[in-house]
């Protein structure tokens, strides 16, 4: 090769290859890590931007490629072939081995030959539900609302702020968090498309809307310092660029979470994997950065280390995946494949409990032969990553959810997916029923282990009181275990009474001479059809999400008028 050719295609390839690294690594944004896949095959491109110059080139040093042009059947095949130099060929050589150090690694690393090793990423002890769950009386703070409700809500709270709702969108991606040991689901305000972040780059974004899941309610919250850097930023101010510049060996995870602490200031918990199987196998989360969208600051932390503020780290996908390596993988690759002898696996979906301060993943547990019935659950700690089972027989969700549908079939209610607590130590599904428009119409309890033991009303106290009769009259429980004697009694005398008809439910409303509404279900108290204005009460009852409403458990006439 003249020494001429030889010196432009050098700096051809410096040039090429430096300014292909730049642009591919500035919107790709890879993770510089050989413990990802990806990493071989971007380094492959990276390597054929370098040496791209040589690859044509033919022992007579010229820069051409050979024209083979042969005539066939009354046609022209032109074929190129590339030159066959020393150099051609050790360049040939460097770009196929990324290509080898992937399909090698990829096969090394699958469950064929590492099974128990996927399953030993995590420990599952047994435990017993009606221990470890708190007894549920009060079923007033139990987050119940799915993401599309979630979105409605927070889509009509900003539709309310006139002056933003034409430069600024709901983010999409809801977190279930846990704020100031009440259950919220927030979601960040983003640019509605790329000419509202030119006009609005320099304000940013200006808050998020925090929605409570309980009460069915949203609020926008405004910041004082406003959001920089969010996903549907560009250039310098994306969210993701500007993690990958200050992190760029670190392998992200797509699950970022949008949480606040307990004082309302708005962070991203960004999950970083590591591989727990050489090379690329059994991805697991290692560590987690906290970054403030408003100054661009950020922190890595260690697993352990993560302040118990945040919520999220472990995505819940990530929660089964790994669990269905535990349940399918324990006994070999091959049991896995043929005989699944103690194969378990999880259901399709999970919900979120809330223990203590923190926000648990469940998600039931079916044989792999057979899927019509849950073999006990699953929690898993969102933070932390920590699992228990609990070996409860009973119900799949999608099953608990049709036997609440089909209840109320003539309303065609849909049933969201449930939530897990524990009535009286009895395992117990709590949903809701919302109708076409997607509005809640009823709440749902359905038993665990006695499928066919459906209580539905139109609020959660209401719901549970008629559960409770109904665990009672199916000799479930027994009188003793209906914690009722701690209620709060009042006397009053009626001042009004009033009566509706809810799906089928006569509902009677007595009015104090304090103002406030004491609701009772005619199906529960039948002596309610007798009761007359001027009539004095002594009522036990139950708060309720109204604070002008209290539901009656249980009522004696002291006089009647």
């Amino acid at each position: 090769m003249k020494k001429s050719n030889l010196v432009g295609k050098i700096i051809l390839s410096v040039i090429s290859g430096l300014l292909f690294s730049f642009l591919y690594f500035y919107f790709k944004l890879p993770a510089i890590n050989p413990a990802t896949p990806s990493f071989w095959s971007d380094l492959m491109l990276v390597i054929l931007s370098f040496a791209y110059p040589f690859l044509f080139t033919k022992k007579d040093g010229n820069l051409r490629m050979q024209n083979n042009s042969k005539k066939r059947n009354g046609g022209t095949v032109i074929s190129f072939v590339v030159g066959g130099s020393r150099l051609n060929k050790i360049t040939v050589a460097i770009l196929a081995a990324p290509i080898a150090v992937l399909i090698l690694g990829s096969v090394i690393s699958s469950t064929v030959f590492n099974a128990r090793a996927y399953a030993k990423v995590i420990e599952v002890p047994t435990a017993d539900f009606a221990t470890d769950m708190k007894e549920t009386d009060e079923v007033t703070n139990i987050a119940l609302m799915d993401g599309d409700s979630a979105r409605y809500l927070g889509n009509k709270t900003l539709g309310k702020v006139s002056h933003m709702v034409s430069q600024y969108v709901v983010s999409q991606s809801y977190t279930q968090i846990n704020y100031q040991y009440t259950p919220k689901k927030v979601a960040n305000l983003e640019h509605a498309d790329f000419f509202k972040w030119y006009a609005n780059k320099d304000k940013g974004v200006p808050g998020y809307v925090m929605v409570d899941p309980v009460n069915n309610s949203a609020e926008y919250m405004e910041l004082k310092t406003p959001l920089k850097y969010v996903e549907s930023a560009y250039f310098n101010h994306d969210l993701m660029r500007k993690l990958r510049f200050e992190y760029p060996t670190k392998i992200f995870d797509d699950f970022i979470s949008f949480e606040v602490d307990d004082e309302g200031n708005p962070y991203y918990i960004i999950t970083c994997l590591m591989p727990k199987v050489f090379p690329f196998g059994a991805m697991d989360v290692c560590e987690a950065v906290i970054f403030d969208p408003c100054t661009g600051e950020s922190k890595l932390y260690k697993v352990e280390e993560i302040p118990a503020w945040v919520d999220a780290v472990y995505s819940g996908d990530l929660a089964e995946q790994k669990y269905n390596w535990y349940g399918t993988l324990s006994g070999g690759f091959i049991n896995s494949i043929i005989g699944n002898k103690d194969c378990r696996q999880t259901t399709d979906d999970y919900g979120y409990i809330v223990i203590g301060d923190d926000i648990w993943y469940f998600t039931g547990v079916t044989s792999v032969t057979s899927d019509e019935s849950n073999i006990g659950f699953i929690i898993s700690n969102a933070r932390t990553g920590e699992y228990k089972y609990y070996p409860v027989v009973g119900a799949e969700e999608y099953g608990a959810m049709h036997a609440a549908e089909g209840v109320v079939q003539e309303k065609r209610y849909k049933a969201s997916f449930p939530s897990l607590i524990n009535v009286s130590s009895q395992a117990t599904y709590i949903m809701v029923l919302k109708d076409e428009s997607g509005y809640v119409r009823l709440y749902a309890l359905v038993n665990v282990e006695h499928p066919s033991i459906v209580a539905t009303a139109p609020s959660q106290s209401e719901a549970m009181k008629a559960y409770k009769a109904l665990l009672l009259d199916n000799g479930i429980i027994d009188s003793g275990k209906i914690p009722d004697s701690s209620l709060p009694t009042v006397q009053i005398t009626v001042a009004d009474i009033k009566t509706y008809t809810v799906d089928g439910n006569t509902v009677f409303y007595f009015v104090g001479s304090d103002g406030i509404y004491y609701k009772g279900m005619l199906r529960d108290i039948e002596d309610m059809i007798f009761f007359a204005v001027g009539d004095q009460l002594e009522i036990r009852y139950e708060e309720t999400e109204n604070a002008k409403i209290r539901s009656i458990e249980y009522v004696t006439v002291i006089s009647q008028s």
